[in-house]
């Protein structure tokens, strides 16, 4: 078979979904755009070019969403959906695929064995559509009052993404276009028009999101996924201390402040960043900030600590987990932490690459006691949560 393009359909406007305003297939489901799952399902399967249909004002929020790989070329939809199909298949005639498969943009679920099965039936096929057996009685209803029941043998709920000979399916909906029929899906097109529609099982979990009640249980899905694959809690604690010098600044939590004095280090003596750092090799079992980065090696010489943070929330990403949170207490009788606490939250997740809220900076004295109450130095106490896979 020659390549097969994915034609992604999402020029709606979701009127149904909430979202104040915001197109269903723009709104975030476990963090991403549903649009941007969407389009990532067909990423690593046999499809080629991808044109993905949008609405004439939701240029700029397709501009916005962060594709895992390239971002397909957007293409101006019409009015219906059925108008929509018929720009994206007109745009896809320069890259001549053999075959196409249409896709709702609202659909994020669609499983590589399902685009596999429509693919693989279009080998022989024409035209093929996934569909799943009703299993619901079903009612047809006037006025809040059922005036039949329908029989629900032989009936199957069409599914997407939908497959076809692309020149078969291109012809169907321009006679379509000219004919002024419209149809609610492109293989019920395909059936108008004479080509035999072929049926492969669908997939109950490749859901299209309809309503705000739909998108809520869809992050609530992928929400309860993600804690299920990142089921492996740690906790890890970090200490670290430093002695005041001569100086008139301080690093603290990623930012310098000023100060009387300045810390002592090898490195730029950040005992907040060392204490996290060392919280998140403890949670990992990875030994300490010393042995990953000892003082007798020179090249960390006045290093930013920056550097050794990121490196232990690198070595997180590298077993497959996250930074769910970090929480520190600086130990010293100055500088005052209170003005600079928030940009210190700020520098720190922008290191670990976690939200603001995720991360938790105190402060207190030593009430006069101890090298840390004599002014001689200053600690830090690090707490650091992180989520990992489940090693088998």
């Amino acid at each position: 078979m020659a390549e097969i393009a994915v034609l992604i359909v999402a020029a709606g406007s979701g009127s149904r979904a909430g979202g104040g305003g915001i197109p269903k297939q723009y709104q975030q489901i476990g963090g991403t755009p549903i649009l941007a799952r969407s389009v990532g399902a067909f990423a690593g399967t046999a499809a080629g070019a991808t044109i993905v249909v949008i609405g004439p004002a939701q240029r700029s929020l397709y501009d916005s969403v962060p594709f895992a790989g390239a971002k397909p070329s957007p293409v101006i939809g019409g009015d219906t959906r059925q108008a929509s199909v018929l720009a994206g298949l007109r745009a896809l005639t320069v890259k001549r695929p053999s075959h196409v498969l249409i896709h709702d943009g609202a659909r994020p679920f669609a499983s590589p064995e399902l685009i596999a099965r429509v693919a693989e039936a279009l080998t022989t096929a024409e035209a093929v559509v996934p569909a799943l057996p009703v299993a619901n009685t079903l009612k047809r209803v006037s006025a809040d009052v059922v005036t039949a029941t329908v029989p629900r043998d032989s009936l199957f709920a069409a599914e997407t993404p939908q497959g076809f000979r692309f020149d078969a399916i291109l012809d169907a909906h321009e006679k379509a276009a000219v004919a002024g029929l419209t149809f609610t899906d492109d293989a019920a097109l395909a059936e108008w028009a004479g080509i035999p529609v072929r049926v492969v099982a669908g997939d109950p979990a490749n859901l299209k999101l309809t309503t705000a009640a739909d998108i809520a249980a869809a992050d609530r899905r992928l929400t309860a996924e993600a804690a299920l694959a990142l089921g492996d809690v740690r906790v890890g604690v970090g200490y670290d201390v430093h002695a005041f010098g001569p100086g008139t600044a301080v690093m603290l939590g990623g930012i310098s402040i000023p100060h009387t004095r300045s810390f002592v280090g090898h490195s730029d003596a950040d005992v907040i960043l060392h204490a996290l750092t060392d919280a998140i090799l403890g949670a990992l079992g990875d030994g300490d900030i010393g042995r990953h980065f000892p003082p007798s090696d020179p090249q960390w010489k006045g290093v930013a600590s920056d550097r050794f943070l990121a490196d232990a929330v690198a070595r997180v990403k590298t077993r497959g987990g996250m930074v769910a949170h970090l929480d520190v207490t600086y130990l010293g009788e100055g500088p005052k932490i209170g003005p600079h606490r928030e940009a210190m939250r700020a520098r720190i997740a922008s290191i670990a690459g976690i939200r603001i809220d995720r991360v938790g900076v105190k402060a207190t004295t030593n009430e006069g006691l101890g090298y840390i109450g004599r002014g001689e130095g200053a600690a830090a106490h690090a707490v650091a949560t992180l989520r990992l896979p489940f090693a088998r």
